[in-house]
């Protein structure tokens, strides 16, 4: 039984969009940017209250009106309009997912591509730090995290990568900014806590499309069409193309989540379709190295003081990341990690368990080794957590090469000389983007159990000369 204050928040619903509609059924409409504002953003709050109040089909019915009427936007009045509609159809879907069919899925795909399209193509802010530049990324977050929601319940997955063959693109210019910048300042006087969750919004959203990409492929199981498959592998080139050419990978506990899902999407993509790739070895390949001293020269300096990071998802003093080990760790005798562990109960502070997953989303699609039970030898502190993530990192980037030399090992011949060294194959070269680097440098490769296949990945004698 409804209360007066649900009856009344439903009635405010229904009132809004049979306003709606009425009002631009009539000749002339008048200015629909100002009609949205007054009938349905001016009172969005006590909106969704009503959702889950609503029937099902009314509550999916008014969200797909909306959501296209939305989609023809044109002109600058239209951009805060696009902004609320995505902002308002993510609270709808937070609360109460929509129920769509064969029929509706394409279309609510088709409208939020589009409103992301217009979004997108507005001019971009000259900082990936500022204000402006957060309200451009929020929107395509907001239509990620819900597509997210709403993907399990849809088998349909081609739908699902156009969409994302269609949106992607369109963020290559936001990923060479932020990228540039981001590899330009590494100052350790970076004002940290104002400039980095501007900047991790982009990165966010790139993750979110990635784990959708992969989790598509990888249900999929290589039905997609040839030019379907050739568009997403022009799509992931050209992402890690952008990584390739600044020289060297941003090395920060932001990019883990981003890294990881961009080689999961590489490998689950590789692993399914069914389509030639000789034409991007060679890109993959010089981008994939990049990733072999991945977190080798130990954790970044963020900060020469102890800086204090607040979100919601994170609440963790960065002192401990900066300094790499612990002052007290000097000149002490050898001690096990369960000793280690009992040592430091009382004086460690906790760590959020953020630092711990691969994945800011979902870690299954590209967990590559089992579990941090594997590293035996690891405390649990911050800097031991940052290596073994990275190494994961590392370890999906190798079985990515494994994937472009299973996928197309003719093209692939040419190749292995820059994957080893071609003389005194054992003399240390720890940050030489070789095999070699991983195979006698990472600690946690050489002790996990789930070691890589080797003779696998190099299916025939490589002479090394």
């Amino acid at each position: 039984m409804f209360t007066a204050a649900a009856s009344s928040s439903v009635g405010r619903w229904r009132t809004a969009f049979l306003s709606l509609r009425d009002e631009i059924s009539t000749t002339p409409p008048p200015p629909v940017p100002l009609l949205l504002e007054d009938l349905l953003f001016s009172q969005s709050h006590s909106l969704i209250s009503a959702v889950s109040h609503l029937p099902l089909h009314e509550l999916t019915s008014d969200c797909l009106f909306l959501l296209d009427l939305v989609s023809k936007a044109d002109g600058p009045d239209w951009i805060p309009v696009s902004r609320h509609t995505c902002q308002l159809i993510h609270d709808v879907c937070a609360r109460l997912l929509f129920q769509l069919n064969s029929s509706s899925w394409p279309l609510l795909l088709h409208s939020f591509a589009s409103v992301l399209e217009f979004l997108l193509r507005q001019p971009m802010p000259s900082s990936p730090y500022s204000a402006a530049y957060f309200s451009r990324i929020e929107p395509v977050i907001q239509c990620f995290e819900t597509l997210r929601r709403l993907a399990p319940m849809h088998p349909e997955n081609i739908h699902l990568v156009k969409f994302l063959v269609r949106v992607v693109p369109l963020l290559h210019q936001d990923l060479v900014l932020s990228y540039g910048f981001s590899n330009q300042d590494p100052s350790p006087t970076l004002l940290v806590e104002k400039k980095l969750p501007q900047q991790n919004r982009l990165w966010d959203s790139m993750a979110l499309a990635f784990d959708m990409f992969g989790r598509a492929f990888s249900l999929s199981e290589s039905l997609f069409p040839t030019d379907v498959s050739q568009c997403t592998l022009e799509v992931l080139r050209k992402v890690m193309d952008v990584l390739a050419s600044k020289g060297q990978l941003v090395e920060d506990r932001f990019m883990w989540s981003f890294y990881s899902c961009l080689l999961g999407c590489v490998h689950e993509v590789l692993t399914n379709i069914k389509c030639p790739v000789s034409d991007h070895v060679l890109s993959f390949i010089a981008s994939l190295r990049m990733f072999f001293c991945f977190g080798l020269t130990g954790p970044p300096q963020l900060s020469v003081s102890d800086v204090v990071h607040n979100d919601k998802h994170l609440n963790v003093k960065l002192s401990p990341l900066i300094s790499g080990v612990s002052k007290n760790a000097k000149n002490t005798p050898y001690r096990p990690p369960h000793l280690r562990k009992r040592d430091d109960l009382n004086t460690r502070q906790p760590v959020s368990s953020s630092w711990r997953r691969l994945s800011a989303h979902d870690s299954g699609s590209s967990d590559v080794i089992s579990s941090d039970s594997d590293f035996s030898d690891s405390d649990g502190s911050v800097p031991d957590s940052y290596f073994a993530q990275s190494s994961k990192v590392r370890i999906a980037a190798i079985v990515c090469i494994q994937d472009l030399c299973q996928a197309d090992s003719k093209s692939f011949t040419t190749q292995w000389v820059t994957l080893f060294p071609t003389s005194d194959v054992l003399k240390p070269r720890k940050f030489e983007a070789t095999l070699m680097t991983c195979l006698l440098f990472d600690p946690h490769l050489k002790s996990t159990r789930n070691l890589l296949n080797m003779d696998h990945l190099c299916p025939s004698p490589i002479p090394l000369v």
